[in-house]
């Protein structure tokens, strides 16, 4: 008798080990390019996450900003290897829509990062900025710098790509309407009226893309002074453009994204003010969505109020203006993309 209760003991030990094993998890990370520091403090923080939790991260991105077959490329290689979820930002928060329906048909969790989906519910969920809130900050508080000049202003609106992914027409349209502009459609940018919209180009979000463009409009009108940019390298940019004209101390520059560097531009006087946003926290936030997905079958919920869940925006500038809460980049050094 102890001998067959010692054999079915063990048997039951063999069979209930793999059982009690924990599943081995998957994480993809889909960024639109992998040189853009935004992207590279996101992968720092799914990183660190994934080692915290124990899960194995693969990261892919982009060559350039706004390709959008390698990203499609990616989530195939995804939904292959079997991944429990998928963090993207996207290049192009439409044609991308099939592919992250496919993945999810697959059984992944598909969470956007910073860039929410057209529509927003193709994702499961969204973990980003309020990038409307982010474009309205710098909008106001430019007018509020130009104060009674703002009614005569010369501005320059330096975008992203020319298929307008979500994030920047959220910027574009907030920033405008914070500076006081009646929108046109709200769901694009380019059609508005008012004359004091010298002119909008593309910068595919980098140094050089944000010089071209600035260099298009300033030879359209030398008089521009008010440069809103999607971020902080198309601001650096700019800057250089309006420095080769002779500009560079009469011309106020905005951006978002809040970045180490992009502070440090900030104090430095190249850019006016800046709204910061929390690319680490995005991506550890997505990473623990994925794990609870993995382990209990349950999605994130949105922030109250909003279809995504809001990682925060704060203005940084060392001019505050009435009416807009900021913080100074002392403080903006220590949060940067925290």
């Amino acid at each position: 008798m102890k001998k067959l209760l010692l054999s079915t003991a063990l048997c039951l030990g063999v069979l209930s080990a793999p059982a009690m094993a924990q599943e081995a998890i998957t994480a993809c990370l889909i960024t639109k390019t992998d040189t853009n520091p935004f992207f590279v403090k996101m992968k720092e923080g799914a990183e660190a996450k994934a080692a915290e939790l124990g899960i194995t991260l693969k990261s892919y991105a982009g060559k350039i900003d706004g390709d959008h077959e390698t990203q499609v490329a990616a989530v195939e290689t995804c939904i292959a290897d079997g991944a429990k979820g998928i963090l993207i930002t996207a290049s192009d928060t439409s044609a991308i829509v099939q592919s992250v329906q496919q993945a999810r048909d697959a059984g992944l969790l598909v969470i956007a990062l910073d860039t929410p989906l057209t529509p927003t519910d193709a994702a499961d969920a969204t973990f980003a900025t309020d990038n409307f809130l982010a474009g309205e900050l710098i909008g106001k508080w430019a007018a509020g710098k130009l104060g009674a000049e703002a009614a005569n202003a010369k501005i320059a609106l330096l975008n992203l790509g020319i298929n307008q992914p979500t994030v920047d027409v959220l910027r574009n349209q907030g920033f405008l309407q914070g500076f006081g502009i009646d929108l046109g459609d709200p769901n694009k940018w380019g059609d508005e009226s008012d004359p004091r919209i010298v002119g909008q180009d593309v910068t595919a979000g980098n140094e050089e893309g944000g010089r071209k463009a600035m260099e298009n409009l300033l030879t359209k009108d030398p008089s521009i002074n008010v440069v809103h940019t999607i971020n902080e390298p198309a601001a650096a940019g700019a800057y250089e453009a309006l420095k080769s004209f002779g500009r560079e101390n009469d011309v106020l520059i905005v951006s978002v994204d809040g970045g180490c560097p992009g502070v440090a531009n900030v104090r430095d006087g190249v850019i006016g003010a800046t709204s910061q946003q929390y690319p680490l926290q995005m991506a550890a936030l997505g990473v623990e969505a994925i794990k609870a997905w993995a382990d209990t079958g349950t999605k994130p919920t949105p922030t109250e109020g909003k279809d995504f869940f809001d990682t925060g925006v704060t203005l940084v500038t060392d001019e505050p203006v009435d009416g807009v809460e900021s913080i100074d980049t002392a403080e903006g050094e220590e949060l940067c993309w925290g």
